[in-house]
């Protein structure tokens, strides 16, 4: 976010804090600050830097204008290329490892095409995670996936028996 889109939104919150209900006008901004702390700032300045035309503070200003909005002054800067002020949870970060992985894989097993394909589809689903729970799902319930594979993809099925289904892990008896 731009230093001029910040200051926008500031004085939007301040306009909602002080019960205005709309964002208050930078004239409006010009007297609080002025009333508040006996220092001032011009309207033609703020409107300046929310332009962007001034794309940068004073240290003075950038403490002024902090002081004034309640933020911490390293708020009060441009945000740098690609940064997100989105939370990441722990989890999307679990799924972007997993999704990297299943890529590996896809390219490991490349020369098998129809598994390359199918790890990349895993990867690319938005909700890699849940896909490879649901595929969890299939293959503990008995006949399942064999049932699905004669459904979904015949030409594969026919290709090769079925492996046997796995009961914890090994092949049952």
């Amino acid at each position: 976010m731009k230093l001029g889109e910040k200051l926008r939104y500031l004085r939007e919150v301040e306009g909602t804090l002080r019960g205005l209900g709309r964002e208050m006008t930078q004239q409006e901004i010009v007297h609080a600050i002025r009333k508040d702390s006996a220092k001032t700032i011009s309207q033609s300045y703020l409107s300046q830097i929310e332009r962007g035309t001034r794309p940068h503070l004073t240290n003075a200003t950038r403490m002024l204008l902090a002081r004034f909005f309640k933020v911490h002054p390293g708020y009060l800067v441009d945000d740098p290329e690609g940064y997100s002020n989105e939370l990441i949870s722990h989890v999307g970060a679990s799924e972007d490892r997993l999704d990297q992985w299943l890529k590996n894989g896809a390219e490991r097993f490349s020369r098998d095409p129809d598994v390359s394909h199918a790890l990349l589809a895993v990867a690319r689903h938005r909700d890699s995670r849940g896909c490879l729970i649901l595929l969890s799902a299939i293959l503990e319930t008995p006949r399942l996936a064999e049932r699905l594979l004669q459904v979904l993809k015949p030409e594969a099925h026919r290709q090769g028996r079925p492996r046997e289904p796995l009961k914890n892990g090994r092949p049952s008896s």
